[in-house]
């Protein structure tokens, strides 16, 4: 039985969930193209935009691909889990509807203040504040308040998940949690402990001040409560890739998942150390004591254990599962593994590229190697292999598997879906290559000019030119949105079929670990121990620096760091 066929209205929901993440998809990747072309003077003349309309492509990218694209796709892959590895219906398709109308009609909002920057005068002024939304830069309010109906309907889809785990316990009081449920529980432990920062940010400060309630903020305390939730988020869309490459990516290699246990220890681990590590995005601010940036990058490295434990995990299972394919050799056994397959080639592509991006994001984390690279191009290469390919890749190839079960048709262009992960692979390396390039060599981020021209000695990179670098970007992110534009048909044409075509050829059965869950100590199940040691662990890298910035007035800039 299809999933469609066994939870149609869950089904729906997370149709709809998809429906509005390929949307924002489509769009902000376009923008995106657009943003890359603008910026390394490639057929400039061309394009519709000025100078200072790049920011409003840029707003409009980062926001649309980092925040609306992600929070629905995850919230309806989270619901598909939960669901599944539960076996039972939500608890209310009533409460999950109110969650998603919350960050649709957000979402709009936001958009529509967004997009105003191209026509200001409409309904709206415009919201050219970037993702990273914090004062001095001040958007309509309109953007705020989507911004924060948009946290909002997550966290309601998220008690969603809480509740339905609450009935299924009720009646299942000795079993452990599902693996599914459990990934899904501890990344919602982690959303709701780190989005109280942006909540407080958006609704304390930037509202009343954009609405001219208060005269002025603090941009330092803003800035940080933006960076308490600012880095957290980064794993709030990574873990629904991690709950891919363990419970999903084994079964398209062909075989099993090789530990549940480490994967409930990396969950655990993620839901402690995710959120008191937002300082190392400020290590050049003043106002915060060098202590307690230190202790943020401490945390930061110590983050690297359940990367390295996934790595380990993950391509063991792909190992067995190479290995029941036929495969043999040391390495022989990567040539038997489905790379055929687009749920699988895109999957594991993005987990490779993962692997480059834990690189990267180690000298972004290191206290001084960072001042070299901090407000250079090579931050948002190192973005682009998280969340845009680590993230954005995964969810497209499991869509390649999951959309069929949620619809009941067919995967169509199969061939065409063959083909996309190639693309976007070839595409994000020769862009993300160029611009930590670009980064060592000194090229700024947020820019509209193409720095670097004859002249520009201060921007010799090591090897290459400067002029490479700019056409790399270009031709990477015209192959990264000719594979989305690949990707969206494949859905379109899927979505669009007529239903009863052809028989599925997908199996949802998800086969067991080969070391289950029983042989995991149960302590790991005990979500509010974790939750009380992440609290802690909040306040201790937190709660002094917070107050040295609100001890002279939460309005009143200039706080002098509190002395460690």
């Amino acid at each position: 039985m299809t999933y469609v066929d066994e939870y149609p209205n869950a089904a729906k929901l997370v149709r709809w969930h998809f429906g509005v993440a390929f949307v924002a998809l489509a769009l902000g990747g376009l923008l995106g193209l657009v943003q890359a072309l603008y910026r390394t003077d490639t057929l400039r003349s061309l394009l519709p935009i000025q100078a200072t309309e790049y920011y409003t492509v840029l707003t409009g990218h980062g926001v649309l691909l980092a925040l609306v694209f992600t929070t629905f796709f995850i919230c309806g892959l989270f619901l598909w889990a939960t669901t599944n590895s539960l076996e039972r219906s939500l608890y209310s398709d009533r409460l999950a509807w109110a969650g998603f109308l919350s960050m649709f009609v957000g979402t709009a909002l936001a958009t529509v203040a967004i997009l105003n920057g191209f026509a200001p005068g409409l309904p709206f002024e415009s919201a050219d504040v970037l993702y990273t939304f914090y004062a001095p830069l001040k958007a309509h309010p309109a953007f705020y308040v989507g911004a924060a109906l948009l946290v909002v309907g997550s966290w309601v889809v998220g008690a969603v998940y809480f509740l339905t785990y609450r009935d299924w316990r009720a009646d299942n009081p000795d079993a452990r949690i599902p693996l599914q449920t459990f990934m899904v529980l501890t990344t919602f432990i982690m959303w709701y402990l780190s989005s109280v920062g942006v909540a407080v940010e958006v609704v304390v400060f930037l509202i009343p001040w954009s609405l001219g309630w208060i005269g002025q903020v603090d941009p330092l305390l803003t800035r940080s409560l933006f960076w308490y939730f600012g880095h957290p988020v980064v794993y709030f869309w990574l873990l629904p890739g991690y709950l891919a490459w363990y419970t999903l990516l084994p079964k398209f290699a062909g075989g099993r998942l090789f530990s549940d246990p480490l994967a409930r220890v990396v969950f655990v681990l993620f839901v402690l150390l995710s959120t008191p590590v937002g300082f190392h995005h400020q290590y050049v601010d003043p106002g915060i004591a060098d202590g307690f940036k230190f202790i943020a990058m401490t945390n930061t490295m110590m983050l690297l254990l359940p990367s390295l434990l996934t790595a380990f995990t993950v391509v063991a299972s792909l190992e067995h599962g190479a290995r029941q394919r036929g495969g043999d050799g040391y390495l022989g056994w990567l040539r038997a593994l489905p790379w055929d397959n687009p749920a699988f080639s895109g999957t594991a592509l993005a987990g490779l590229m993962f692997a480059a991006g834990g690189f990267s994001g180690m000298i972004n984390a290191g206290m001084n190697i960072n001042y070299l690279i901090h407000n250079t191009i090579w931050v948002p290469g190192h973005f682009h292999l998280t969340v845009g390919t680590a993230f954005a890749l995964t969810a497209m190839a499991v869509s390649y598997w999951l959309v069929p079960q949620l619809t009941g048709k067919r995967l169509r262009h199969r061939t065409l879906a063959s083909v996309q992960p190639y693309v976007w692979f070839v595409g994000m390396t020769l862009m993300s290559n160029a611009m930590h390039r670009g980064g060592l060599a000194g090229l700024p981020r947020r820019t509209a000019e193409p720095v670097g021209d004859a002249g520009a000695a201060a921007f010799d990179p090591v090897f290459g030119s400067i002029g490479e670098i700019r056409v790399q970007i270009a031709v990477g992110a015209t192959l990264l949105v000719a594979a989305l534009a690949m990707f969206l048909v494949v859905m379109l044409g899927t979505w669009l079929s007529r239903p009863g075509v052809a028989r599925l050829s997908v199996n949802g059965h998800i086969p067991e670990p080969l070391s289950g869950a029983s042989n995991s100590p149960r302590v790991l199940d005990n979500l509010w121990l974790w939750t009380g040691i992440a609290v802690v662990l909040v306040v201790l890298a937190y709660g002094l620096p917070l107050w040295s910035m609100v001890a002279d007035g939460v309005l009143q800039p200039g706080t002098p760091p509190f002395p460690v």
